[in-house]
């Protein structure tokens, strides 16, 4: 006898990631990608306070537009 075994993957909604990382900055990217929100958050505080917050205004979008990219990217991984 052979066990079938089928595995659910389930995908990442991109409205849901974008609205995360604007709510959240780099930690809404951790739905996304993990890799990507732990280099962001590094990068967001050093930013921070080199430019005591300015530089906000560039790495917030930044992490917008990776979480997008990434949970896209995930999405057409897992569809083959």
């Amino acid at each position: 006898m052979s066990a079938n075994h089928t595995t659910v993957v389930s995908t990442k909604n991109v409205g849901l990631a974008i609205l995360l990382t604007v709510l959240f900055g780099p930690l809404g990217m951790l739905y996304a990608t993990i890799p990507g929100a732990i280099i962001m958050i590094i990068v967001t505080f050093v930013v921070g306070v080199v430019t005591v917050g300015l530089g906000y205004l560039i790495t917030w979008p930044v992490c917008i537009i990776w979480a997008a990219v990434a949970a896209n990217s995930y999405n057409k991984q897992i569809m083959g």
